[in-house]
């Protein structure tokens, strides 16, 4: 799915983006993953809070990754991370590179039942 990542780049089936984005993952009636990807801001620059990621939960997603950055700099309010716990949205958050790697990861896991996971990848600091 995500082919690549580097500081300020993110290439996905073959595009690249230069600007951080929000990645739907969604299985259709055939059991097959469908992806959707959107362009992403925050109210705050590096702060990520319920409204820049809200939009998402009309796919109700089990999962929500969020890279924070290629060196963590954006920051997760702790009103996000009680309001996902709230609504039993598993939280997995780390620098950009390593989100990456486990958003992939999660997609290619055949036992895992996802139904629907979200990505949020910050791309630069």
């Amino acid at each position: 799915m995500i082919e690549e990542y580097q500081f300020g780049e993110i290439i996905i089936n073959g595009k690249k983006y230069t600007h951080d984005i929000e990645i739907r993952v969604r299985k259709n009636p055939s059991q097959k993953y469908e992806f959707e990807v959107l362009d992403w801001w925050r109210k705050e620059g590096h702060i990520i809070d319920i409204d820049d990621i809200k939009q998402c939960l009309e796919i109700n997603p089990q999962i929500i990754i969020i890279g924070t950055g290629a060196y963590g700099v954006a920051k997760i309010t702790q009103e996000l991370k009680e309001f996902l716990e709230k609504k039993k949205i598993k939280l997995i958050s780390d620098h950009t590179g390593e989100a990456v790697k486990t958003f992939n990861i999660l997609l290619e896991r055949k036992e895992e039942e996802i139904g629907a996971m979200v990505g949020f990848f910050h791309l630069t600091c």
